[in-house]
């Protein structure tokens, strides 16, 4: 591999409780009742906006849905590590792909500024030479632009690029992009995969070694 971009919750990240709790407190400030974390979980993929929408209804008007992100946003930024790790292989995967020097990033439908705060927070801002959220570019995935710009700052070729990830939205932008697509069968929505398979399905992170390094 000459790249290997990383999307970040249910792939490197387990956010699971403190999205559905940022979900929740927004529901509750709104007058709404608090939803099963496990329906909150299907939710994720989309952003942040999309997030909000599923999460209050199709009944939610504009103004609504725009008070309840403007909450979730402020709320989840102020506990978005109260819960957050790394999953198991994870950090020890990031430093051998690091250390064979293959360059990494990491492509979220995530906000930046939250994204790049749980980065730095769990450590691992030294590994990635770029980090993009949902707000870097005017689409979000499965619009290839953030991989295309990726190819583009690290001179990879497509064929030697891979986006990890956990969702049919990721394996639909390796697609969109041109590139392999591993699929992580522990993430958010590992149904998905199964519609939209990946080129790699994988239950640990350290399966993801062999195929990086061609072994």
């Amino acid at each position: 591999m000459e790249l290997v971009i990383f999307d970040l919750d249910g792939t490197l990240i387990d956010s699971k409780l403190d999205l559905a709790s940022s979900v929740n407190a927004m529901r509750r400030h709104l007058g709404f009742p608090e939803l099963p974390g496990e329906l909150i979980f299907t939710y994720v993929g989309s952003g942040a906006p999309v997030l909000v929408r599923r999460a209050l209804g199709p009944e939610a008007s504009d103004s609504l849905a725009a008070r309840g992100l403007e909450f979730f946003l402020d709320y989840y930024h102020r506990h978005l590590l109260d819960h957050t790790g790394l999953y198991p292989g994870v950090r020890e995967a990031l430093e051998t792909i690091g250390a064979g020097g293959i360059p990494m990033a990491v492509l979220t439908n995530k906000p930046i500024g939250p994204a790049e705060t749980i980065i730095d927070g769990l450590g691992l801002g030294s590994h990635f030479f770029r980090v993009y959220g949902g707000n870097s570019f005017e689409q979000k995935k499965p619009d290839p632009v953030g991989v295309l710009r990726l190819l583009d700052e690290s001179r990879a070729q497509p064929d030697q690029a891979m986006l990890v990830g956990d969702s049919a939205v990721d394996v639909r932008t390796a697609r969109n992009a041109g590139i392999r697509a591993a699929g992580m069968t522990y993430g958010f929505q590992p149904e998905g995969l199964a519609a939209d398979p990946p080129d790699y399905l994988l239950d640990r992170m350290e399966q993801l070694l062999p195929i990086v390094f061609g072994r």
